[in-house]
């Protein structure tokens, strides 16, 4: 313990910069410096031979007088900011927060405590005030995703509906085509010469038609309509397995870099989906870095410690699976970033891009329960992130269907199609391929044709989306009256069909709309060759 004299103990006490007050062992203030008047609006002959007790709230009285006397017994210099919060008292009553400093020493009277005292109010206050506004910038961020996700969710109600009409036309579109092409074919190879270009023509229109359906698709997978068949998935097998076909989308002039986390947790997912998302954004990162570039894929393990806000009723917290993926393109400005996941939205020219690229990311990682954010500026490159929920449910993996007994030669099959144009043309090219077909253009409708049909009927081909009855009730009814009658749904907007997310109920077959006249007769045909447990 070090020992001072008076005149050095004062002289030190007033070039202090902070309120000092000393104290006796009896608790007694001997001694107080200019800036100890001022914080505690007591003259020094005020203060001097008072018990320290004076400048303690009432409330802290009892507990200080414990800590002063075993200080006593033990001093050790403690440091300004160490320990508890504490708090001082004015002469008007008023209290305030505080650090103080103490050490003890000799003085010529004995041995003193001495309290260096610092008003900390407004660092409390400015730390409060910090809080406030990152917790204000927190909330507003939250509500900026979340009304984003709103935006979007509606955007993908709008634009799942009108796929489901699309596609109801671009069946007829490719059904009577497919009739057509094949009339012509029979007639070129009589009259090559009159027939050959009508055939072709006929082909460009199946063409456009099934470029038209690839749209739809991406529309449905933006909507969250599109079929999933998840499965616990390893998303750096997916990067691995899609590494070569990256190389070669990106070209020489991209660095393809990829970082993959160590024992990745598994996510529950359709890897054909992740494979989409991992090709849309390379796409769109290529084009990005004009002149050539670097892209970074990287996975890892994260855990998201507060809720993060999806699409509709998602809410990400937890463990999950993180992908980002990083190019040092042009960038983007905010007023761009925060339109880049709606439908046909897009930065390139006319005739460059659909807009669906990064729609279809969105709708996919929400289809999976997953969130997506973008991160841009100008001259910066653009980070796209996904988390995934991790997963460790087991899925049985969709398999081909075994095949069975041979059924026999001539099949029947009841169809369900509310869309008379495609319900012809779905009836004539079954017909076509030696089917004997019931059509039937809404559920009560079936239902009663399968109560009167007097011969067997092998399989129900019904709609999902029709009036008065859906697909899947007219599939139960049907299936009390015609035991052991094979079930396949057609439909291009599926969602009263399946579960969760997209998923497809145990059990389900969909034929997705629109179909060819080959895709048709593979989903019948493999129907039909199931064999029953």
């Amino acid at each position: 313990m070090a020992t001072l004299s008076g005149s050095t103990l004062r002289q030190l006490v007033e070039t202090a910069p902070d309120a000092i007050v000393a104290v006796d062992a009896t608790g007694r203030i001997v001694l107080v410096n200019e800036q100890a008047e001022r914080l505690f609006g007591y003259s020094r002959e005020e203060l001097v031979g008072e018990t320290v007790d004076v400048l303690v709230p009432e409330d802290a009285r009892r507990v200080h007088r414990g800590h002063r006397d075993h200080y006593l017994i033990e001093p050790r210099p403690r440091p300004m900011g160490a320990g508890v919060a504490l708090a001082g008292r004015r002469k008007d009553g008023s209290e305030f927060p505080a650090e103080i400093s103490l050490s003890a020493f000799e003085s010529d009277d004995g041995p003193l405590v001495s309290a260096g005292v610092r008003d900390v109010t407004e660092r409390i206050e400015a730390q409060a005030e910090r809080h406030r506004l990152m917790a204000e910038a927190e909330r507003e961020r939250l509500e900026a995703q979340l009304h984003q996700s709103q935006r979007l969710e509606s955007l993908g109600q709008l634009a799942g509906g009108v796929a489901h009409d699309f596609n109801n036309l671009l069946g007829v579109i490719l059904s009577y085509s497919s009739l057509v092409s094949a009339e012509l074919a029979t007639a070129a190879e009589v009259d090559p010469a009159r027939w050959t270009g009508p055939r072709r023509d006929v082909e460009e229109i199946q063409h456009a038609a099934e470029r038209a359906a690839r749209l739809t698709h991406q529309l449905l997978a933006f909507a969250r309509r599109e079929v999933v068949r998840p499965q616990l998935l390893d998303v750096n097998a997916v990067v691995s397995d899609l590494e070569h076909l990256l190389r070669r989308t990106l070209g020489e002039q991209v660095e393809l870099s990829i970082a993959l986390g160590e024992r990745l947790h598994p996510v529950l997912a359709d890897p054909g989906q992740i494979e989409q998302v991992l090709v849309n954004l390379a796409v769109n990162a290529r084009d990005a870095m004009v002149g050539g570039g670097r892209l970074t894929i990287e996975t890892q393990n994260v855990l998201v410690d507060r809720p993060m806000p999806g699409d509709g009723d998602i809410v990400l917290q937890g463990d999950c699976v993180c992908l980002r993926v990083t190019d040092t393109g042009v960038g983007m400005e905010p007023t761009v970033v925060a339109r880049v996941f709606e439908p046909f939205f897009t930065t390139k020219g006319k005739g460059e891009g659909s807009g669906l690229g990064l729609a279809t990311v969105y709708g996919v990682v929400a289809q999976a329960g997953g969130v997506g954010t973008i991160e841009s500026e100008p001259g910066r490159g653009t980070t796209v992130t996904i988390w995934l929920p991790v997963s460790d449910a087991p899925v049985d993996a969709d398999s081909p269907p075994p095949a069975g007994e041979t059924r026999p030669a001539v099949e029947t099959v009841l169809v369900v199609e509310d869309e008379d144009a495609l319900r012809e043309a779905t009836r004539r090219l079954l017909v076509r391929n030696g089917f004997e077909v019931i059509i039937a253009a809404n559920g009560p409708e079936a239902i009663e044709l399968a109560r009167a049909h007097g011969g067997p009927i092998d399989l129900l081909l019904t709609d999902v989306v029709m009036p008065q009855m859906s697909g899947v009730d007219v599939a139960s009814r049907v299936r009390e009256l015609r035991r052991g009658i094979r079930v396949l749904f057609m439909s291009g907007f599926a969602a009263p069909a399946l579960g969760s997310r997209g998923r497809l109920e145990a059990g389900m077959t969909l034929l997705e709309k629109p179909f060819s006249e080959a895709t048709l007769l593979e989903h019948v045909r493999s129907v039909l060759d199931q064999v029953t447990g």
